[in-house]
């Protein structure tokens, strides 16, 4: 069987972290089984659902490295198909008329909470004789749920889940005004996906429950399941935005990378034994499903700043400098030749520093211009480390060549004519090439910089 599942968003908001976790592990399990990994826009939501949120959703997977693998389906535009199914369900008595009105319903609402039970309809119109039908009231359209017996999921999470079938009613197929619910379109464009397994939140189990009797009633092969667990926040509490609950896109714009995300993401509720760190190339070879935990994962920003720099770390210097050029643009500079040779050479003393590109795009600063000194850096300025400038310039006007091996034992040679430690020049130097008293090695720094460049700053010093 040639493995194909999905991920079906609804566009009124931002893909949240849950829902990049549930494509992420849809996508893993495609690719581990060489299937497909199928989009799906779940938009019958006309009010809340807008271009800007569905635009939102493709760039966010994207960013993440999500891509999907044929044209996404976008679900309202398949509505006539969705109301066909319904309309042959009726034809073999599967499904019925309902001309209940709103204040029959909560009246059945109210009974079933005053006698402690969960609201719902209690039926009446199963089997009534349709010649009794209210004249001018347009009808729902309801599924003959089975009212006897139980219904077993085997999932791939939860394991053997059990629901008596007592408890399910006659859900709403096609709405008064002839529109398709959600559990309706949602069964329809599985089975016209040639969707084979299901993995999803574990929200959605109550309905796997209804839907697979919906796949039984028109006679299609019903999916596999696989219900995963939510996110919670540290404290163990449903996950909400005071927790980070943000959207994808803001976790890029705090500078995380993508890789790491998926790293974190799959951490989050999936486990293969001690390891931490697992390429794409290891998550794909060993993702199961089996593997998910039962329990909810905890949000930990702490953990993700840890595994991001981990990353930020091993990238390559070329593709940092294109992804910090949208950063160091906002802030208004253009990277010129010049410019990106220095950023290039100095990356991997920059890299080593920062936890995020955020970060990064910050301490690189520097190599543009001397920065604006802060409180510790102003208290250096002071007439003896002047003096030892101006000992250094001295002695860097003539050095050739000029690399970090020369102007380190330069330096030594300054400290020892000068009698001080090599720490006591080193801070003096760093504050006069980048006006902070914490920088990647001052011996690099002056190499990236050039002679020229090194000799204008400390002169301007």
């Amino acid at each position: 069987m040639s493995v194909v599942v999905r991920f079906a968003p609804s566009p009124t908001g931002y893909l949240h972290i849950g829902g990049a976790r549930t494509a992420l592990f849809n996508w893993l399990f495609a690719r581990h089984h060489q299937g497909k990994f199928l989009l799906r826009i779940e938009d019958t939501d006309r009010a809340r659902s807008t271009p800007q949120a569905v635009q939102a959703i493709f760039e966010s997977l994207e960013w993440l490295g999500l891509r999907w693998d044929e044209e996404p389906v976008f679900q309202f535009a398949r509505a006539d198909r969705h109301a066909q199914v319904a309309r042959q369900l009726l034809a073999e008595g599967k499904a019925y008329y309902c001309y209940c009105s709103p204040e029959e319903l909560e009246q059945m609402r109210e009974q079933a909470r005053a006698a402690g039970l969960p609201p719902r309809y209690d039926g009446r119109w199963r089997n009534q004789d349709p010649s009794k039908a209210p004249v001018g009231v347009s009808p729902v359209v309801r599924f003959k749920a089975p009212q006897t017996g139980e219904t077993v999921i085997h999932d791939h999470v939860q394991g053997l889940v059990r629901l008596d079938n007592s408890q399910l009613d006659d859900m709403v197929l096609l709405r008064a005004d002839g529109t398709p619910t959600y559990m309706l379109s949602v069964v329809v464009d599985d089975h016209d996906m040639g969707i084979t397994h299901i993995i999803r939140g574990d929200d959605h189990l109550t309905n796997a429950f209804r839907q697979l009797h919906l796949y039984q009633a028109c006679g299609w092969k019903v999916p596999e399941f696989a219900h995963i667990p939510l996110i919670h926040g540290p404290d163990g509490t449903k996950l909400s935005k005071r927790h980070g609950a943000l959207g994808a896109e803001s976790y890029r714009d705090m500078g995380f990378l993508p890789e790491a995300m998926r790293n974190y993401l799959l951490r989050l509720g999936w486990s293969h034994g001690d390891d931490e760190m697992i390429s794409d190339d290891q998550a794909i070879s060993w993702f199961n499903l089996e593997s998910i935990g039962r329990s909810p994962a905890r949000l930990d920003l702490q953990k993700l700043t840890h595994l991001n720099a981990y990353y930020l770390k091993n990238s390559d210097p070329h593709r940092l400098l294109t992804l910090l050029k949208p950063w160091l643009e906002q802030k208004g500079w253009i990277l010129t030749p010049i410019l990106e040779q220095r950023l290039l050479l100095g990356m991997p003393g920059l890299k080593e520093r920062a936890k995020t590109l955020l970060e990064l795009a910050e301490n690189c600063l520097f190599y543009f211009e001397v920065q604006a000194f802060d409180e510790k850096a102003l208290a250096l300025v002071t007439p003896e480390n002047r003096v030892y400038i101006h000992r250094a310039i001295e002695s860097f006007e003539s050095l050739d060549p000029f690399c970090a091996e020369t102007v380190e034992q330069t330096m030594r040679e300054i400290t020892t004519q000068l009698n001080i430690k090599l720490s006591v020049l080193a801070q003096a130097l760093r504050v006069a090439l980048t006006g902070r008293t914490v920088s990647p090695s001052l011996f690099e720094i002056m190499e990236v910089l050039g002679k020229e460049e090194t000799l204008h700053r400390l002169k301007r010093f």
